[in-house]
């Protein structure tokens, strides 16, 4: 079967053919791989019916738990937090302060960042795209070049349903002569795409199927949660853990519902003396009443309308029985409703439960509760914990952006792969902030290390050094330690400037 797609040349995979290094095992891969063993006259043979079935449904489960009400508000929250669209739409920005590199490359990226981001359409379709990632847990996008012109860059940035496409790594064994070991070695990567979905046990097979396709490794651009399965060897979503949440608290409130349909009506008992009335008469008389005191008018809930109709009858209308001659005669009773209906304390647990489950504050549910703009110390724990997993999202995203990006510069031949690799940790991307939570920890951290300069400056000269003050009460690095010097020569300079000007003035 031939690979659809391209690969990009790498310099230093000549110099890892010749590598010494040997192996007995094979790499782990955390992106949900299949691991094929190739080699022999037959070929490979790739089985997907066990792990991409499973795949299928939970993509499937998280999607369907994603249109929860109280998991959609909760999604919706977190990526309201990552996602911080400015005025003109921007959510992210690279910076290349650190980058090595001279003005003319450090414009290149800039412009090519730029490239990517209007590919991605990311100004008006970042939501999404995030939401995507954050509920399937995996992100496959297809890049489209002109192979016949790969120098002018991806033309297209296509999505792809994660339910139709899986990656495999072959491996080739091959035997040590001295020690009769199996060294492993890693022959190919590439993806398999079925338009129809791998959800039958004709897929199986890889070479047999028609409708599937092998695609190039570099065709692909590829992100997943970093959440992985070690048994089954799958990646999972961060909706993951709070499946049994949801199911547990959809249970609960159907069942509440049930009892309160059937408990909360309060409905009476009549007792209807048919003396020695034989059964059949008995029972006829019996039929009488219940039709002559029967309410007639129903509520039809579908119209809103009410009809006269006796023809419905239910478990929530009256009870009557027959009583023989020598009891009490005719009698009418109550039976009284539930009395527990407006216990919803277990429903808040889980509902609370499954907050947790998803990261986020439980405070955020309770939607009456208004955002004071107070301290910082008021903020409580939970809101710490959320700050740091939205960043932790943030990192994990961008290694997307970062696949992108690398890919859009080495077709355009202004850097190679390993060019880009050294570079790659000194390119920051950063996100708009649109928090009042940031803005208030950075305050109180300010106001509490001025605070404590404060009462340390007493003791300056004499415990502490300067130095010491600036670095560990201040937490001033030496380049702030040097900006801050040159700044404040620049402004004492521009003021004894102005002091002479001043002075001139004066004397004229």
């Amino acid at each position: 079967m031939e690979i659809f797609g391209f690969n990009i040349n790498r310099v230093q995979k000549e110099h890892e053919d010749n590598k010494t290094v040997k192996t007995f095992t094979q790499p782990e891969f955390d992106d949900g791989s299949i691991s094929v063993s190739t080699g022999g006259f037959y070929g490979s043979y790739v089985d997907l019916d066990g792990s991409v079935r499973n795949d299928v449904e939970l993509i499937n489960r998280y999607r369907d738990m994603a249109m929860q009400p109280e998991v959609e508000v909760a999604v919706d929250d977190i990526i309201n937090e990552v996602i911080n669209p400015d005025e003109a739409g921007d959510t992210l920005k690279i910076s290349l302060d650190k980058v090595s590199a001279g003005a003319t490359l450090k414009k290149l990226i800039y412009t090519e960042f730029e490239k990517v981001v209007e590919l991605l359409e990311f100004r008006e379709k970042s939501y999404e795209m995030f939401r995507k990632w954050y509920v399937d847990g995996r992100l496959y996008y297809h890049v489209v070049i002109d192979e016949q012109a790969p120098e002018i860059g991806i033309q297209e940035l296509r999505y792809v349903d994660p339910r139709k496409i899986k990656k495999v790594v072959e491996f080739e064994e091959v035997k040590d002569p001295k020690t009769k070991a199996s060294e492993k070695k890693i022959k190919n990567e590439y993806y398999m795409y079925n338009n129809d979905g791998f959800l039958g046990s004709n897929v199986s097979a890889m070479p047999q199927t028609a409708s599937t396709i092998k695609i190039a490794k570099d065709s692909i651009i590829y992100c997943d949660s970093g959440i992985n399965d070690r048994a089954n060897k799958m990646v999972l979503s961060h909706l993951h853990k709070a499946i049994k949440p949801v199911n547990q608290l959809r249970a609960l409130e159907d069942a509440a519902v049930i009892y309160r349909l059937a408990r909360a009506p309060e409905r009476r008992i009549f007792y209807i003396d048919v003396g020695n009335l034989p059964k059949m008469k008995a029972e006829q008389y019996l039929r009488d009443m219940m039709m002559k005191h029967k309410n007639k008018l129903v509520y039809d809930a579908s119209s809103g309308e009410i009809k006269d109709d006796r023809k419905f009858m239910t478990m929530l209308e009256d009870y009557w029985l027959p009583r023989r001659e020598g009891g009490r005669g005719t009698e009418i009773g109550t039976l009284p409703g539930g009395n527990n209906l407006g216990q919803m304390e277990d429903i808040l647990y889980f509902q609370k439960k499954l907050y947790r489950a998803l990261n986020v504050p439980t405070s955020r549910m309770e939607a009456e509760v208004s955002y004071t703009l107070g301290r910082a110390s008021e903020i409580n724990r939970d809101e710490v914990k959320f700050h740091k997993f939205v960043k932790r999202l943030r990192v994990k995203f961008n290694e997307f952006i970062y696949t992108c990006l690398k890919t859009q510069l080495v077709l355009k031949g202004i850097m190679n792969v390993a060019e880009f690799d050294s570079i790659k940790k000194d390119i920051l991307i950063r996100y708009n902030e649109n928090n009042f939570y940031t803005e208030l920890k950075e305050n109180e951290i300010f106001r509490e290390r001025l605070m404590t300069l404060r009462e340390a400056e007493q003791y300056n000269g004499k415990y502490f050094s300067t130095e010491y003050i600036k670095k560990n009460i201040l937490r001033q690095t030496n380049s702030d330690v040097q900006r801050i010097m040159t700044e404040n020569m620049l402004e004492y300079q521009q003021s004894q400037q102005m002091q002479q000007t001043n002075s001139s003035d004066q004397e004229e």
